[in-house]
């Protein structure tokens, strides 16, 4: 991972509520983003602030599991396709706006410009990634009428609204000198309302959550650029004040380290470079392919471990153990013609030589993955609540699924915390974990039981794990292909259970993650 990848993981970490542990002593966000806005409607009512257009918004959750968004005395409207990801119990979604006062700079003439005077400006040349710098300051002697609320405070937070950002990353910076200093157009003014904390805010604004909304609706031909408005109309996603505070503390700590992780990658890549990926890809593709070990004809073809696999399912479904595939079983064969057909129920046939990659020896059978494996989920008890956690479970997550088998997990929960979500789900030794989210179709060998997380899925299947493991690698591009497009990558369950495995005979599955394994340790010896 480089380091704008984990520094981008980080940021990700911290709206989602996964930098810090939830404290439940902490006063709700819901509390919060109420005083706010009693606070707002005081300011409207005395007319020192506008109404917003169409009203104000209140977000909230419905009994149906749906986020609605409701505006003035207009009807509740769902926007589940704008929710991201899912945020914890003491935090609440809102507009960026609604918590953040925003104002765009001052116009002043250009031609008053000073090299040095009384009243300093800032402008957007001023704004870097992360920092203001202050090479190039302009100055007035006197301000123009109505100048007087652009003046900064120390503690505010800057955005500059023009192109740069795109290429160079997102440019803002808190300021700490403001002595006699001033806004200029083009630069946005961010402030907390009801001590809502802006080096928070900062994080929201430089996650994907804030440039996925924005990418896609630049204004602006010769100079695109972010309007003040697509800024309040942001997603945030807010906790508690304690909990923002600890949050912004936590990444200014964690930030520093990330140029130093930077270092170590490159060199980690200029090692690897002497042994290219493309050549570790070449064997994999070749073991999935039937080329990297000979066949041998007194193995049992793989079309009768399919049957076997099927008559089990099958059993599976009688005792009410197990749902029936929706469309019918998939069976994949091929005709005298050559073509490659499916049936699945009692559907005709369909050609599906178009999806069939490439060729595989006679012993070998074609299979949708759905047909050999069944995915049980996951999920994360509540962080707030102590009780649920540092317990005797291991409990894997994202950041465990490294190397090829998982041993330990940095975080444990106890079996109250287990009872609280019935989505988790329990590996056990020898299965596959499979990442959904992140890195889709990244996968670990569990060789403890543990309890696993939302973005992962534990593979329940009679097929060895190694051959099923390489198989998911030569995988793992097209896995991150379905899995762009997102705010966080991720694929869907059905993903999965449609794509397309070349099964071989058991005993030969053995024999190819024997040989890959050598491949690789020989490698490695270089």
């Amino acid at each position: 991972m480089k380091a704008k990848d984990l520094k981008n993981s980080i940021l990700q970490m911290a709206v989602q509520g996964k930098l810090v542990p939830q404290d439940p002593n902490d006063e709700p966000a819901s509390v919060l983003l109420e005083r706010i806005r009693a606070e707002r409607a005081q300011l409207i009512k005395e007319k020192k602030i506008k109404k917003p257009k169409g009203g104000e918004s209140v977000i909230y959750r419905a009994s149906d599991g749906s986020h609605y968004e409701k505006r003035g005395n207009g009807e509740p409207v769902c926007i589940d396709d704008e929710i991201p990801f899912e945020i914890p119990e003491s935090w609440v979604w809102c507009r960026l706006g609604q918590v953040m006062d925003l104002l765009s700079g001052f116009a002043f003439k250009s031609s008053a410009f000073k090299t040095h005077g009384q009243f300093r400006l800032l402008r957007g040349i001023n704004l870097d990634v992360g920092t203001v710098r202050w090479d190039e300051t302009v100055f007035l002697d006197v301000l123009p009428d109505g100048a007087e609320q652009f003046r900064l405070q120390p503690g505010d937070l800057l955005l500059g609204l023009d192109r740069p950002w795109i290429k160079n990353g997102l440019r803002t910076a808190v300021i700490t000198n403001a002595d006699n200093t001033f806004l200029v157009q083009r630069v946005l003014r961010i402030r907390g309302i009801n001590d809502c904390s802006v080096r928070y805010a900062n994080a929201v604004l430089n996650s994907t959550l804030f440039s996925s909304h924005v990418h896609n609706d630049m204004t602006g031909i010769s100079v695109p650029h972010i309007s003040p408005g697509q800024v309040s109309s942001t997603l945030f996603p807010l906790p508690p004040i304690n909990e923002q505070n600890r949050i912004a503390d936590k990444l200014a700590m964690v930030m520093r380290m990330v140029p130093s992780f930077g270092v170590l990658e490159d060199a980690r890549v200029t090692i690897d470079s002497e042994l290219p990926s493309r050549l570790r890809k070449s064997v994999l593709q070749m073991a999935v392919q039937g080329k990297l070990v000979p066949q041998n004809p007194d193995d049992e073809p793989a079309c009768a471990l399919l049957e076997r696999i099927r008559a089990e399912r099958r059993k599976l479904v009688a005792a009410g153990r197990a749902k029936a595939p929706k469309g019918g079983e998939s069976i994949i064969y091929r005709r005298s013609d050559g073509g490659y057909y499916e049936k699945r129920g009692k559907g005709e046939p369909v050609c599906i030589d178009d999806e069939i990659p490439f060729e595989i020896p006679e012993s070998w059978e074609w299979s949708r993955l759905g047909s050999l494996a069944y995915f049980s989920g996951g999920g994360t008890p509540d962080k707030g609540n102590p009780r649920f956690w540092n317990g005797d479970i291991p409990w894997a997550s994202m950041k465990d699924v490294h190397g090829d088998y998982l041993e330990s997990t940095l975080d444990s929960i106890t079996e109250e915390g287990l009872a609280s979500k019935p989505s988790i789900s329990i590996c056990k030794p020898g299965q596959i974990i499979v990442s959904t989210r992140l890195v889709p179709g990244k996968t670990i060998i569990s060789r403890i039981e543990c309890a696993i997380n939302q973005d992962l899925k534990v593979v329940q299947t009679p097929l060895p794990a190694p051959y099923l493991r390489l198989w998911f690698e030569s995988h793992l591009d097209e896995f991150k292909r379905l899995g762009m497009g997102t705010t966080v990558p991720g694929i869907k369950l059905r993903d999965l259970e449609n794509a397309l495995i070349p099964v071989p005979p058991v005993q030969e599955q053995y024999r190819i993650a024997d040989r890959f394994g050598s491949l690789s340790l020989s490698a490695t010896n270089l």
